[in-house]
């Protein structure tokens, strides 16, 4: 069996290297496609650098469109030689349903898109024009099949490949804290997004208010985490900030261990300042509270404010309709009214803990494993 699938950024290389891995479990299949360093440790060689792809916002794709679209053509032409028994896109709808809506011109293959579009969120007519080239959807949030199935695609709802982590155990976080020398003092997690848009625009911001956290919380130490392609770029923004930061990537040491240290580190964590995304869900995963912080470039913003239709973007108040995640967003995500609420979070962490353990449940934990039943959902359409 042939599968052929595209992944346009690190959260959708992580939903396709577990799918794939369900696949594995119950077919023998040859991989092809585009994808990061977890889908390649899966068995997929990829057709160019995943990374080419982790563009997000109107104006952020703008400078870059005529590569994009060199990228475009020669997935779809790829697709097309390949003939696969199906074409898996996952997330990154701006690229994928453009390969998908090209390949379907040309051939009969059937298309399976893996995550949903928030068309709950903003734009609901994207589910009919999705409707014309994909013949599946899966779905990791259970509120969404009824979106996508008026629209007349079928839908599965799979669940969230987070609610699989890895449960840290305390000897582990404590092995973790002497390893990176971090003793006992209090660790916030700093995750500025893994895009290089976003972490030029967030730094400055997350660091003039961490400047102002650590006058007050001088113990305070930071992680973190990144992917190999932003490593010198996370390096060099936090060359100045104070609490002497912990930088971790899988640039020198192999992604299974950097994903097993990544994990820890989470677990190990007091609290987290993020940019919205599908981290929030890890945090949760980890039970690490958090605030979440988020600005796009400011024609983007413009844009998009027009057009969206709920007043939160953090999954976590989604799944379990509360709002007891703090938001920094658009124009309040400034330091002046990030460093308060980061304060606030510091010393009221506990009313986020139940909202956090009720999304992982809505989302499957305790159940089959998500890419497991990705993959599943896969084989019975194909049937």
């Amino acid at each position: 069996m042939r599968v052929f699938l595209v992944a346009g950024e690190a959260s959708g290389d992580r939903l396709g290297a577990s799918l794939m891995a369900g696949l594995k479990s119950l077919e023998s299949i040859e991989f092809q496609g585009v994808g990061g360093p977890l889908m390649q440790a899966e068995g997929m060689q990829s057709l160019f650098p995943m990374e080419e792809l982790s563009v997000m916002g109107i104006a952020e794709v703008l400078p870059k469109y005529p590569e994009l679209r060199r990228r475009l053509h020669q997935t779809a032409e790829a697709v097309l030689d390949a003939k696969p028994d199906v074409l898996i896109t996952i997330d990154s709808p701006d690229f994928c349903l453009r390969v998908a809506k090209l390949v379907k011109k040309k051939s009969p293959i059937r298309t399976v898109h893996y995550v949903a579009p928030s068309v709950w969120a903003w734009r609901a007519g994207r589910a009919e024009k999705m409707a014309k080239v994909i013949d599946q959807v899966l779905a990791l949030l259970p509120f969404e099949p009824p979106y996508m199935q008026k629209a007349g695609m079928d839908c599965d709802f799979v669940g969230h490949p987070v609610v699989d982590e890895r449960q840290v155990k305390e000897e582990e976080i404590q092995q973790f804290r002497a390893k990176r020398g971090l003793g006992n003092a209090p660790l916030l997690m700093v995750l500025p997004g893994s895009r290089k848009g976003e972490v030029a625009r967030h730094g400055p911001i997350f660091a003039e208010a961490i400047k102002r956290v650590y006058e007050q919380k001088p113990e305070l130490r930071l992680i973190l985490p990144t992917t190999a392609s932003r490593d010198a770029q996370v390096r060099e923004l936090v060359s100045d900030w104070p609490g002497n930061p912990l930088v971790m990537s899988p640039k020198d040491i192999n992604i299974a261990d950097y994903t097993i240290e990544k994990q820890t580190a989470f677990a190990a964590a007091n609290w987290a300042l993020a940019v919205s995304g599908t981290v929030s869900l890890e945090l949760a995963a980890a039970g690490t509270p958090m605030l979440i912080a988020y600005d796009a470039n400011p024609i983007t913003r413009a844009i998009i404010s027009r057009m969206i239709k709920i007043d939160t973007l953090t999954l976590v108040n989604l799944v379990t309709e509360t709002r007891v995640i703090p938001e920094c967003l658009g124009k309040e995500c400034r330091p002046e009214i990030i460093h308060p609420k980061l304060l606030n979070l510091m010393d009221n962490p506990d009313e986020q803990i139940a909202a956090m353990k009720l999304t992982m449940e809505r989302l499957g934990r305790g159940g089959e494993n998500p890419g497991l039943r990705a993959a599943k959902a896969v084989l019975r359409g194909l049937q």
